[in-house]
């Protein structure tokens, strides 16, 4: 129990601790000293003796099984063995002091994130250990190569023996030297074997450094990759994060709570003192006099305007506010009924879905030809199918006649796609949990502004609504805005110059006047010396003046506008506003002062130093360079847990070191004395004397020289004589600068056998510490940007979205129509085979230029010949291109202009050439050939991927690179202050100095390359007496800084080396990933697009990438292969890509990449592919082009329905008025029948004109009742009746007719689809009385007259 108790861990990491404390603290004391029995030995036996209880203790509680079953135990006892015998004397200072430091890893455990760190990077060492195994192996292999192949070779000794071949090897590895390496062995073996063992160096060489290496960073990303489900998990929880904190206000508004409610009541200035007016808050009053006011201003809408403008004017405001309003009604009051409508909505969607459902699994297309279907269609099916098993269909379809294997993987669907539903349901409440914690911060912020007067002041002065607090902010927010809307259909016009425009408005136009105040500034700064200072220099002084003037009317207008720290949008609310505060304070405080005498090492020059921080303020000034700022502090985190570890890994190191090397690595500056004891006096050094200057010595003269005392010293770079200097050391090593010189010492004044110390550290340090530095800032930089947490379809999307991006149309004219001249060159120049043939040409071309054109060479002549000949094909290619495509579809391209313009100069340099033919034309003629070979790029696809690469990778790193630059000013201002007027020593020389801002900033460049950066650091340190002090003034000394130049070229090497370079790594990573992915991994494929990139070519005529809405129908219908839309099986899905284009761009004009958007996200599973935020958008974007499709759909049926009914109804009333004449021309003669003397004839006439007739009106009466006079219609009726009719597309079999004995039969109409029987039955009788009849007809008639008055609006409409 004690054991495992937290108190008794703690106090063995705390001892630990001391004991590293302690352990770091030795030194060097001296020769005279006894390093045997001194404090630190006893403290080393102390711990030793109590590390050795502790682990005796583990072992009785927990037994030696036990105890040796956990790795870190194993490595705990190791410990114990190894210091145990490292305390006997003999021992001491010796190999066994590698245990001893070791004790510093246990440290880990002290930190959870530390250790989880290490685990996630170190745990799954099978890896990192299989690669560490094999570059081992590639070692001592090409070791042992190395030395049979060169150990003959004589006056060469880095190859005699296998230590030494292993030793050059390795250096070649780490880049250190290498070049000196291969120059002794080419020296040594000869010209013949030369360039063979060149090449042999050289491809070694490429394979360790770029091939080697990366897989040491690519293994590290790979343990520091997620799995696919804790990276959902992960975004889940910082989605959710991400709503906790915007929940919250700031500390500096929540300080706000703490004091009592003091709410901002009502005030009455004319009220007479007899009346009394409760109090009332002002807030609740200004509730109704906006009512009011909107009252009045809809009364004066409604009022008649005198100019039509203004009317109509007031109407669309009215019809916008009325819009308002009843969203707001329909949302409070019909909130039930919009359920109902859903349910009914969702059940019959359940139904239709189900239906296809069905259709689809029982084989209704099985007579269509087998055809691959597009991933458009196959992906508009997963979507149907995901929603149909949504709704729950899925449990309602019908199971029978399916077997046991499709029963089963209708069941897996059914659980997947709950699991789904139920990621669905946490993605919509994570949304209103955001959606909720906005509104909160809203409410916590209207509480605090109406509860407390002070509250969004301005310096709790300047009124919320003050006039000029209101004319502050206008003068703050003020930008430039060129994005043009049209005023009928709301869409955003594309303009000419719209990036140029973006730029412009990019910032406001406050902070565009500091940023050219500030960069006027820094020009400023950059004449600065330390011989020409700013204090003496009144010209100097106007821009110090400018820009804190400047820089106060701009804090004081953001300050009256937003606040300065307790407001909501204060100046002081993140790390940028403290910059800016800090630097406006600096520089007034500098401008006020203006020092004349500035001594070194004092509390003013380091106000100058800060002063040269003023380029920083373009980080605040600037959105992007803010994100960049954002993206590399965010993830601090992990950069400097690995930065604790390469401490500790120096700090075992030094340790070692200083216990093996301090006070060894001393030596006497004349080469022939051995012993300290003889070193003393002066000795004769000779000078070296340049080649160039040929001084011949006569005979038994000596060389120049002079008299030196000698000294006994360190190397003059590094010593290991206390930890300090030999973690600085090691610091200088693990930069892979100076580590050879480091290396050969030890060797040479120690012992060979230590040079081992010195490769351990740099495999250790280099290619695992700094390999795992580079890993760690590119998975930090793509968390921060959010590539990191993304699964693999997430990051196929991105992927997929940036390359839509950088697409462009073909602008490629199309092939003539005719078979004629155009055309057969059309065909021609789009041949692969001539596109390959000019590139080979091309090729040849450049290769001229492998040697040299000189003019008074003869070779020169015929290489200017042939070029010429290369020259006049290209001539040629341009012209038949031309004629191909024509002079204006020619030059869409830009390409082809490019290779106009490259043509066109080398027609110039052919004239030029044959009239001149000097040296200059030679230039000229070159330099055409290297402008041909970039055209080349263009011709291959690997080359043009290759190319986009690093064009894309220079347009996303644009800000990066500017911030690196601004950095790299602020290092060289501060350089100029700090070591301005340092001696030349063996790197600070008159070429790379300090001595003004230009020739600084040509230093830092060099350091950031890595090039003897410690060199000129330790230049730079010079002190006493190798220097001359000054008391007064920094610019009379020739001393250094030691402290300053440490952490000057330190941080620097550190910031932009580790760090900022890396970030360059990360997006060349990203973007070679984005265009070198395969086949496989590719959403769209390059087959894809580029038949997209054909069909555009072929609907946008005008090559405008700009087409309307209306012909996007024609580019789908045109569209074969994955993107195909076949209109048989996938007519919806035709219809929402036609709607969605129409919807989000409001049937205006539709760009080149709006199509290519929409098809994107048609042809990927958006549930795998998206992210949360976008998913949820595109969901709900979808959903409604569902509902609109829909309604679309059945509006247009309706409305062909409704136009069917009524030319049938328009057929039946003009066949019911001719009926109503026969009819009553028939009821008359009956019911008043004539005398046979007096209708004798007219029935004669009206029997030839009823047989007249007949054919006319036979085909009217059948549709109807027949006529009592007409009998001969019911036996037509009965005969016709078994016939099928076609009514409205399909066969229909009316119902048998019934038997008619001397009655009237059914009547039978037919109204748009709907039938309705009427049935008047007249017993008629011949033997009965003519006035019983007549009544029935009546009755009959009425009710057949009120067919039409039966037939309701809503029979019609149910369909």
């Amino acid at each position: 129990r004690m054991m495992r108790s937290s108190v008794f861990h703690m106090f063995i990491l705390s001892m630990v601790a001391v004991d590293v404390i302690v352990a770091a603290s030795n030194y060097y004391k001296g020769e005279t000293f006894k390093r045997q029995y001194d404090e630190f030995y006893l403290a080393e036996v102390a711990f030793t003796v109590l590390f050795d209880l502790e682990a005796l203790l583990k072992i009785w509680c927990l037994g030696f099984t036990g105890y040796i079953s956990s790795s870190l135990h194993k490595f705990e006892l190791l410990l114990v063995v190894g210091t145990t015998l490292h305390i006997y004397p003999d021992l001491y200072h010796s190999q066994f002091t590698y245990f001893q430091v070791l004790r510093v890893v246990r440290l880990i455990k002290i930190s959870p994130a530390l250790e989880d760190f290490v685990y996630k990077i170190f745990g799954p060492g099978k890896k990192l250990g299989s690669l560490v195994v094999f570059t081992a192996s590639l070692l001592i292999v090409m070791s042992a190569i190395s030395l049979q192949m060169f150990c003959f070779v004589e006056e060469l000794d880095r190859f005699t023996t296998f230590p030494r071949a292993f030793m050059s090897m390795f250096q070649i590895l780490t880049q250190e030297g290498w070049v000196d390496v291969m120059d002794q062995t080419l020296n040594a073996v000869g010209h013949m074997w030369a360039p063979v063992v060149a090449i042999y160096f050289i491809l070694y060489h490429l394979f360790a450094t770029l091939i080697l290496l990366s897989l040491f960073v690519a293994v590290i990303l790979d343990n520091l990759e997620l799995d696919e489900d804790l990276k959902k998990l992960k975004q889940l929880k910082q989605s959710e994060a991400n709503a906790d904190t915007k929940e919250k206000l700031p500390l500096r508004l929540r300080i706000f709570e703490k004091f009592p409610n003091r709410p901002q009541m009502v005030k009455i200035s004319k009220l007479p003192s007899d009346f009394t007016v409760p109090k009332i808050r002002e807030s609740f009053m200004k509730q109704f006099i906006d009512r009011q006011q909107q009252d009045t201003t809809c009364l004066l809408r409604r009022l008649p305007s005198a100019s039509s403008s203004s009317c109509d004017h007031s109407k669309r405001l009215a019809i916008e506010e009325n819009k308002y309003i009843d969203q707001k009604l329909r949302k409070s009051v019909f909130s039930i009924r919009a359920r109902n409508l859903l349910d009914k909505e969702t059940a019959i969607n359940k139904i239709l879905r189900a239906c296809t459902r069905q259709r689809m699994l029982s084989g209704s297309f099985e007579g269509q030809p087998a055809k691959e279907r597009s991933i458009l269609s196959v992906q508009h099916h997963i979507r149907q199918e995901r929603r149909s098993l949504r709704h729950g269909s899925n449990s309602q379809r019908i199971s029978r006649g399916k077997s046991l294997e499709t029963l089963t993987q209708d069941h897996s669907n059914t659980v997947r796609y709950r699991n789904a539903q139920r990621e669905d349901s946490e993605i919509k409440m994570i949304q209103e949990k955001k959606e909720q914690a906005e509104m909160k911060r809203k409410v916590q912020e209207e509480e605090l502004r109406e509860n407390h007067p002070y509250f969004d002041k301005p310096l709790f002065i300047v009124g919320r609504e003050h006039r000029f607090r209101n004319f502050c902010r206008v003068v703050v927010r003020a930008r430039f805005n060129a994005s043009k809307t049209d005023p009928v259909t709301g869409a955003v016009k594309n303009t000419k110059y719209h990036q140029l425009y973006d730029l412009v408005g990019l910032v406001t136009y406050l902070d565009w006047v500091m940023i050219i105040v500030t960069i006027c500034s820094c020009i400023s700064m950059m004449f600065e010396s330390p011989f020409r200072r700013v204090m003496h220099a009144p010209t100097l002084q106007i821009a110090e003046y400018v820009f804190v003037i400047f820089m106060s009317i701009e804090l004081n207008l953001k300050i009256m506008a937003d606040g300065l720290f307790f407001t909501p949008t204060a100046v002081i609310r993140d790390f940028g506003g403290v910059m800016d505060i800090f630097i406006y304070l600096v520089s007034l405080i500098f401008l006020c002062w203006m020092p004349q005498n500035v001594p070194a090492k004092s509390g003013t020059q380091l106000l100058m130093v800060l002063r040269c921080l003023r380029p920083l303020r373009i980080f605040k000034l600037v959105p992007q360079m803010r994100k960049v700022v954002r993206e590399l502090f965010s993830g601090f985190k992990e950069i400097f847990l690995v930065s604790i570890l390469l401490l500790t890994l120096m700090l075992v190191f030094a340790s070692f070191g200083v216990q093996l090397f301090a006070g060894k690595l001393a030596k006497c500056n004349d080469p022939h004395i051995i012993a300290r004891e003889d070193c003393y006096g002066i000795f004769r050094i000779n000078v070296s004397v340049s080649k160039n200057l040929n001084l011949k010595l006569r005979p038994g003269e000596k060389k120049p020289g002079f008299w030196v005392p000698r000294v006994w010293a360190n190397p003059r770079n590094f010593n290991f004589d206390n930890v300090g200097n030999a973690m600085l050391a090691l610091f200088e090593v693990l930069s892979l600068k100076g580590w050879v010189e480091v290396r050969d010492v030890i060797i040479h004044r120690v012992g060979p056998i230590h040079g081992i110390y010195i490769h351990v550290f740099v495999f250790l340090g280099c290619m695992i510490g700094l390999t795992l530095f580079v890993g760690v800032v590119i998975a930090n930089f793509n968390e921060n940007k959010g590539t990191a947490l993304l699964t693999v379809d997430q990051r196929r999307w991105e992927d997929l979205k940036s390359r839509l991006k950088i697409a462009q149309p073909l602008h490629l004219p199309p092939r003539p129509d005719n078979d004629g001249f155009r055309a057969k060159m059309y065909d021609i120049t789009q041949h692969p085979f001539f596109k390959r043939t000019i590139a080979v040409l091309v090729l040849a071309q450049s290769v001229l230029l492998s040697v040299k054109w000189n003019a008074e060479d003869p070779v020169t002549t015929p290489l200017a010949a042939m070029s010429v000949v290369f020259t006049f094909i290209f001539v040629l290619e341009v012209t038949m291109k031309i004629i191909a495509m024509s002079p204006a579809g020619f030059w869409q391209s830009r390409r082809n202009r490019y290779d106009l313009l490259v043509t066109s100069l080398g027609v110039i340099w052919v004239i030029l050439h044959f009239a001149l033919a000097n040296p200059y034309t030679y230039m000229m003629g070159a330099c055409v050939i290297v402008f041909r070979f970039f055209s080349i790029c263009g011709k291959h696809v690997t080359l043009k991927m290759l190319l986009l690469t690093v064009v894309v990778s220079m347009y996303k790193s644009f800000f990066i690179i500017v911030g690196m630059f601004l950095l790299l000013l602020c290092y060289a201002f501060a350089g100029v202050v700090l070591f301005g007027t340092v001696k030349y020593g063996e790197n600070i020389n008159r070429h790379a100095n300090f001595s003004s801002a230009g020739k600084a900033i040509t230093v830092l460049f060099r350091i950031v390359t890595g090039e003897d950066w410690n060199k000129i650091m330790h230049d730079c340190m010079v002190q006493p007496p190798f220097c001359t002090p000054d008391n007064n003034t920094y610019w009379k000394t020739d001393c250094g800084n030691y402290a300053g130049a440490l952490m000057y070229f330190c941080s620097f090497y550190i910031i932009i080396a580790y760090i900022m370079l890396n970030l360059l790594v990360a997006i060349i990573v990203e973007n070679f990933s984005l265009f070198y992915s395969t086949e496989e991994d590719q959403l769209l494929s390059y087959n894809d697009l580029r038949h997209f990139q054909i069909i555009w070519n072929m609907v946008d005529d005008k090559r405008e990438g700009v087409i309307p809405t209306f012909r996007v129908k024609f580019l789908l219908r045109l569209l074969r292969g994955r993107l195909e839309v076949d209109l048989d099986k996938d007519k919806l899905l035709f219809k929402h890509m036609c709607y969605e284009m129409e919807r989000l761009h409001n049937g205006g004009d539709v760009t080149f990449h709006d199509v290519l958007s929409m098809l994107s996200y048609r042809s990927v599973d958006i549930r795998k592919s998206l992210q949360l935020e976008e998913l949820l958008a595109r969901e709900q974007l979808e959903y409604t082009i569902e509902e609109e499709v829909a309604k679309q759909t059945i509006r247009m049926w309706l409305k062909k329905c409704l136009k069917r009914i009524r030319a049938k109804q328009q057929q039946s009333c003009s066949i019911i008025h001719s009926l109503r004449e026969s009819q009553q021309q028939e009821l008359s003669r009956f019911l008043n029948p004539p005398s046979i003397e007096t209708t004798q004839p007219s029935e004669d006439l009206n029997a030839n004109n009823q047989d007249n007739a007949q054919p006319e009106t036979s085909s009217q009466q059948q549709l109807l009742s027949p006529t009592l006079s007409d009998r001969g219609g019911y036996r037509q009726d009965s005969t016709e009746a078994g016939k099928p009719q076609r009514k409205f597309g399909q066969w229909r079999l009316p119902s048998a007719p019934k038997p008619i004995s001397h009655s009237v039969s059914s009547v039978n109409l037919r109204f748009g689809g709907r039938t309705t029987m009427k049935s008047v039955v007249c017993k008629m009788n011949p033997m009965s009385d003519v006035a019983s009849c007549g009544s029935e007809v009546k009755k009959w008639w009425t009710r057949q007259l009120t067919v039409e008055s039966d037939e309701s609006g809503e029979d019609l409409l149910d369909i």
